[in-house]
């Protein structure tokens, strides 16, 4: 097995650094005891605390929105939301860390506009792959669905960012699960 670069090593304990401690929680004096380097090593390859929070948030933008467009559009909208809600199981699965991208969006007072348009850019895909999804869902059978697919699209993602921050507060899932009952309520 080949090993990661110090540049890998450097995002893959960048990511969960920042999912459970927010921007302001690391520093590059962390990730060097992490990644067993020199400070001046991190600074190579990022220069700034934001070139490499805005490389992670890249990074972890593009996994998120590829498990998401990887959801068959072919089911159910029902089932899709469903694989969509696991998603977010997986992401606080140790009650630890919440999105990535939601953490910096609590963050957002200390962050430089690349990093907020990156995020921006997050928020609204998801918010797209909902209303789709919630549209088909019009299309096949009656959805219950305030407003328009756009508006409760946003509402539902808004539902589960809060319902991470919820369940990491009670250190519980039942947060983010009762979000998920709820939807099978509307659906």
């Amino acid at each position: 097995m080949e090993t990661p670069s110090v540049r890998r090593r450097i995002l893959n304990h960048t990511i969960p650094l920042i999912m459970a401690r927010g921007y302001n929680g690391f520093s590059y004096r962390d990730l060097s005891e992490l990644v067993g380097v020199k400070t001046s090593s991190i600074h190579y390859y990022f220069p700034s605390k934001d070139d490499l929070v805005l490389e992670a948030v890249n990074e972890y933008s593009n996994n998120v929105l590829n498990s998401i467009q990887a959801i068959d559009a072919a089911l159910p909208a029902e089932t899709q939301l469903a694989k969509y809600a696991e998603l977010f199981d997986s992401t606080v699965i140790d009650g630890n860390q919440i999105c990535l991208c939601g953490m910096l969006a609590a963050d957002i007072g200390w962050l430089p506009e690349s990093v907020r348009l990156a995020l921006q850019t997050f928020f609204m895909a998801n918010e797209d792959w909902l209303a789709k999804v919630l549209r088909q869902g019009l299309e096949e059978r009656p959805f219950a669905v305030n407003g328009t697919p756009d508006s409760a699209a946003r509402m539902l993602y808004a539902a589960y960012q809060g319902g991470m921050l919820a369940s990491r507060l009670f250190r519980t899932e039942t947060r983010l699960k009762e979000i998920q009952a709820a939807c099978k309520i509307m659906t």
